[in-house]
């Protein structure tokens, strides 16, 4: 049964219409999943749902009754109380007045967004209120519940509780996120919004990218014979005299069609294209940590007697909940706070490139292009000079926004923007504070793409799981007060450790009689042979992963066939999936030899 329906809704705020004519429907127990790229209307089209604006036409229909929550992607600027009178009072507004009933919906909420009742919440960080405004959604149960961006600055831990309390709902959702992680474990359908218009795809979201694919494919394959035909068209009505004196009216008129219908073609938007270059090797030691402790006034202690080294090539992911002080480990790190006690040293010929969260590295009185060169028109990048308008219309900004002041951008454009100063200056220690928030899909997997061939040294704060997942190798994980591990084997590692803390209690297995003691067997003579030749095999992959690393640090690459990088990239992979294998194949069979008691 469907929740509501809209046909032909349009807003426009000038140029191509942002909304043209959408029509769609959304089921009872349906989860949407809403995609599009940044600036193509996903957050406007919540507000028109959610009836805080009002379309330029077309029609909205809800079944009688219908009640609607939603999570804006803008947090107000001020809150005030504790978080359960939050809540109270906004189920009182809705006519719920029983005291059970209110104490019992209140604590559920902000148990799932990890609250307390009592907090107050006058002071709030960005992650705190938004967890505190998800839980005033959730509290409502409404029949359709709308999400813009729900895990922004909401740490892990929540994430998951998040993600385990949606998919139990019996409503509706309408979701929008960047969190490819999040996406695929909730949504059950897809609604892709582009250049206007809105896809139903009735799949999850690894199936829509493969029919996204294969569609847009087919596009440029229309759009292609479209223009072929136009152009011999146009060649035909311009032949000599006496083809005109026999020309067909209505082969005139397709034409003008045509002509008409290229005109209001609206072309996909482009995608970033950007590299990143790396500054000159430095030492061994990136910068080293011995014995740091720290905290602020009197509040919680943040290091106790902290020691860590970063070595040249390591990609660490900082990992912990809201308001830990990661940001505040990295500003450490970087120098920039001094610790109360120990040492911070940074090793020699340190190049660091910073992405801050809060856009601090951005000068809200400068424009785009000043942010960028200063006062000059032209950047030096990879070893040549690129005008600033060329160089900043790669990241997707049109000329009018260059020349602009960059309160005018929106929060993903500001996030592309920091992008655009980093990679223009050379690095070998780059720094990322939440790299991902607000940044559409396909940007988000391009800096994925860059970061993987980038050789330099790497720090992460972040909290999705599919960008530390694919990009971190390390993790430094916030365990209580002042305590900080260490997890040498990154993202995947930690992350085994803290799927049972938030999944559902499993009912013990029944106790299985203790084995047998195997008797000690011996390696077969091909798996002797096998063993002698493993270490030869590892050291050839290894050589070639060293080529294969090279290359794709390789300025000159990226200016020729982007088919060659993918093909390095695949190669990449698949070397380390198979020094892996070989690897786990030497230690079984070196166990094996070494408990029969025999040598090679």
């Amino acid at each position: 049964m469907a929740e509501w329906s809209c046909s032909d809704l349009t807003l426009s705020f000038g140029g191509h219409p942002l909304l043209d004519g959408l029509g769609f429907s959304i089921q009872r127990g349906e989860r949407i999943g809403l995609l599009g790229r940044n600036g193509s209307g996903k957050s406007t089209l919540l507000k028109i749902l959610n009836g805080d604006l009002e379309p330029d036409g077309g029609q909205i229909a809800t079944r009688p009754g219908l009640t609607i929550a939603g999570l804006a992607q803008d947090v107000p600027a001020e809150l005030s109380g504790t978080a359960g009178a939050f809540l109270e009072q906004a189920l009182h507004a809705m006519g719920v007045d029983e005291p059970w009933e209110v104490e019992k919906r209140c604590e559920q909420s902000l148990a799932a967004v990890g609250f307390e009742p009592s907090a107050p919440i006058d002071h709030l960080s960005a992650g705190n209120a938004r967890r505190v405004l998800l839980a005033r959604a959730l509290v409502l149960d409404p029949d359709v519940l709308l999400l813009d961006e729900p895990t922004n600055h909401l740490d892990l831990e929540t994430i998951l509780r998040l993600e385990a309390l949606l998919v139990r709902r019996r409503g509706s959702l309408v979701l929008v996120t960047h969190d490819r992680m999040f996406l695929r474990k909730v949504a059950t359908n897809i609604f892709d919004l582009d250049r206007g218009k809105i896809v139903r795809y009735d799949c999850d979201y690894d199936t829509f990218l493969e029919r996204k694919e294969a569609k847009l494919e087919e596009e440029e394959r229309q759009t292609a014979l479209f223009d072929k035909k136009l152009a011999q068209e146009e060649a035909w009505i311009r032949r000599g005299v006496q083809a005109r004196r026999t020309r067909n009216m209505g082969r005139v008129r397709a034409l003008q069609a045509m002509r008409r219908e290229r005109q209001e073609r609206r072309e996909r938007t482009g995608t970033v294209s950007a590299t990143l270059q790396e500054a000159d090797r430095g030492g061994e030691i990136v910068l080293r940590a011995t014995d740091v402790s720290h905290r602020f006034g009197d509040g919680p202690l943040l290091l106790d007697h902290f020691d860590f080294t970063l070595w040249r090539g390591d990609r660490i992911g900082i990992i912990g909940p809201n308001g830990c002080g990661k940001s505040t480990l990295l500003r450490i790190l970087l120098g920039e706070i001094a610790p109360d006690s120990g040492t911070i040293r940074r090793g020699s010929n340190v190049a660091l490139g910073r992405f801050d969260q809060l856009h601090g590295v951005l000068d809200p009185k400068k424009t785009v292009q000043e942010n960028v060169c200063d006062d000059g028109d032209s950047i030096t990048v990879a070893g040549r000079t690129r005008h600033i308008m060329g160089y900043l219309q790669e990241f997707l900004f049109s000329p009018d926004q260059i020349r602009g002041p960059i309160t005018r951008l929106s929060g993903g454009e500001r996030n592309r923007l920091q992008l655009a100063k980093i990679l223009a200056r050379p690095c070998n220690l780059l720094v990322l504070d939440e790299p991902t928030n607000d940044l559409d899909v396909e940007t988000l997997e391009l800096l994925e793409e860059i970061l993987l061939g980038y050789q330099g040294t790497l720090l992460i704060v972040s909290h999705d799981r599919e960008f530390l997942s694919n990009v971190a190798t390390g993790a430094l994980v916030f365990d209580g007060p002042g305590q900080i591990r260490e997890f040498a084997e990154g993202f995947d590692n930690w992350a085994q450790t803290l799927a049972p803390a938030v999944a559902p209690v499993a009912k013990p297995a029944p106790p299985q009689p203790a084995p047998k003691p195997e008797k000690a067997r011996r390696l077969t003579f091909k798996e002797t042979e096998e063993l002698k030749t493993l270490p030869a095999r590892i050291e050839g992959l290894e050589a070639e992963q060293a080529t294969v690393t090279e290359r794709l640090a390789d300025p000159e690459l990226y200016k020729g066939d982007g088919s060659q990088i993918a093909a390095l990239t695949q190669r990449l992979e698949a070397l380390r999936t198979e020094l892996e294998t070989a690897y786990e194949r030497w230690q079984l069979l070196e166990d094996v030899l070494e408990k029969s008691g025999r040598s090679l």
